[in-house]
């Protein structure tokens, strides 16, 4: 039976390649940000990196057409925003959902898990009408309010307390005095923390990732999210693919720090919580 859990030199050849092939693309993006946009175009494509790197950053920040440094920042307070909020707001749902009897549960929450069926795009148009009556267009809270709350995000914080908080400790809580809100804060909320910190993870990529949305709804170039301050690095007749490289590797640095800091609490805050359930 141990044979069975033993890698052989083949599963751990293929680990490689797969690891190699997964970690090539973004090694060759930050290759390229160090060089000139002449690296492109060799044969064989270059693997080291140049001596460029500090230049094309330079460049790329004096660029007056990305408002690169805006983007940055604005994509920072959006991601932030929305990822506190998703967690919290969906932290309570879930719990309302998974712990509490109240009429019409069960209707609210299918409501909730037929907005996750719905596409994006489906919505674009109507968000952007009540954006405009709002006059919120070409601001930030335009991107920020809508995405406040996810269906996924709720639906999974339901499942996750139903199976880590017992009934019993909600009833033990109760039975010391402790409010709905205290129950929520000192019992639940510490038990989703596994779940928690996936969610946030998540919201974090998706909403530093997104594209669409805001591009929908900041029209205006000098207040874009670092999403369209890269498309502004693209676009055109002429492509400076140093800068490209550049402004997306320097984009890439907040995603792989936010799994270089958080990943390991992850995992183990998983792993906790698989050991409890």
């Amino acid at each position: 039976m141990s044979r069975l859990w033993r890698a052989s030199p083949l599963t751990y050849l293929a680990l490689v390649v797969a690891a190699g092939l997964s970690v090539f693309p973004i090694w060759w993006m930050f290759v390229v940000a160090s060089r000139s946009s002449d690296a492109m175009g060799q044969l064989p494509p270059p693997v080291t990196p140049g001596g460029n790197l500090g230049a094309n950053i330079a460049r790329l920040f004096d660029n007056t057409d990305a408002y690169f440094l805006t983007g940055l920042i604005n994509s920072a307070i959006v991601a932030t925003t929305v990822t506190v909020s998703v967690v919290f707001f969906s932290s309570l749902a879930g719990f309302a959902f998974a712990k509490l009897r109240f009429r019409g549960r069960n209707a609210m929450l299918l409501v909730i898990i037929a907005t996750m069926m719905v596409p994006t795009q489906l919505g674009v148009i109507p968000l952007y009408l009540l954006m405009t009556r709002l006059q919120w267009n070409d601001r930030l809270p335009a991107v920020i309010v809508p995405a406040l709350v996810t269906g996924f995000g709720v639906f999974m914080m339901r499942q996750y307390a139903g199976q880590a908080v017992s009934d019993e400790l909600i009833e033990a809580a109760r039975i010391d005095g402790c409010g709905t809100a205290r129950i929520w804060w000192h019992v639940v909320l510490p038990a989703l923390r596994p779940a928690a910190a996936v969610l946030g993870l998540l919201t974090f990529m998706t909403t530093w990732n997104d594209f669409l949305w805001p591009y929908a709804v900041l029209n205006d170039p000098a207040n874009p999210t670092v999403q369209l301050s890269l498309r502004a690095l693209s676009d055109g007749y002429y492509q400076d693919m140093s800068q490209v490289f550049t402004g997306t590797a320097i984009a890439t640095l907040p995603l792989l720090l936010v799994f270089v800091l958080f990943g390991r609490q992850i995992i183990g805050g998983i792993m906790e919580g698989a050991v409890k359930a």
